[in-house]
């Protein structure tokens, strides 16, 4: 019996860096997104420069403060 519960709080505890690996995914795609689209209208619109690229540091904030979020996220919810 504890060789199961052994086995089980490793998958556990593996379990977690998967977690955070397919977390930061999301965010990744984002940041790609926003300067890819930024980069794009810097090239139509580059009167618009100082604009463009106050919404693209501040998107990019917003999404690595997602990949923030799910790295914390194991530390506060540990398990059992």
């Amino acid at each position: 019996m504890s060789a199961v519960n052994l086995a089980a709080t490793q998958i556990l505890g593996n379990l977690g860096s998967i977690g955070y690996g397919l977390a930061a995914i999301g965010p990744g795609v984002g940041i790609g997104i926003i300067f890819g689209n930024g980069t794009q209208a810097l090239a139509r619109q580059p009167e618009a420069a100082g604009l463009i690229r106050a919404n693209q540091i501040l998107g990019f904030a917003f999404c690595e403060a997602l990949a923030l979020i799910g790295l914390v996220m194991p530390f506060v919810y540990p398990t059992k």
